[in-house]
């Protein structure tokens, strides 16, 4: 475990916090989603600007199902966002019947995002779910809209 904190320490993006012997990694740097500094070729483009507050990007939500847990933010121009951090709810669209019903969610089966996403049970848009209902597909982003709908696969 020492090691691994060392580790990370030595890193420059990230810094470790140790709170009742849980390991937090608390993210440094901000994310900039502007344009790269560098071309195809290699070299460099010139600035034309400084960075802005509106380049800022944030870590992804990942939504994992279990007792339903929403987090607020502020966005620009002082709206709000819902991001949804765990939830065991999903409202399911039966093709068939044009019907629309609560189910439980039971587990993550696939997703297309990320194979590895299945086996903790991480949710994005794609993510194919087992409900109580069947087996469905998430049509919503939960880390981005505060819902997740799905339809019924066959």
């Amino acid at each position: 475990m020492q090691v691994l904190i060392n580790y990370l320490l030595a890193t420059a993006r990230i810094f470790v916090k140790l709170i009742n012997s849980r390991l937090f990694l608390v993210y440094k740097m901000a994310i900039d989603q502007s344009r790269s500094r560098l071309k195809a070729s290699g070299s460099r483009y010139i600035d034309f600007r400084k960075k802005r507050k509106c380049d800022l990007g944030q870590v992804p939500t990942l939504s994992k199902v279990g007792e339903l847990k929403r987090k607020k933010e502020r966005t620009l121009g002082g709206s709000q966002r819902v991001k949804i951090m765990e939830s065991n709810i999903a409202n399911v669209l039966n093709p068939k019947t044009k019907k629309c019903v609560k189910a439980k969610i039971n587990s993550v089966v696939d997703n297309p995002a990320n194979k590895n996403y299945v086996r903790r049970n991480i949710m994005t848009k794609g993510t194919i779910i087992d409900t109580d209902k069947g087996k469905a597909r998430i049509t919503s982003r939960p880390g981005q809209e505060g819902t997740i709908n799905a339809v019924l696969i066959e």
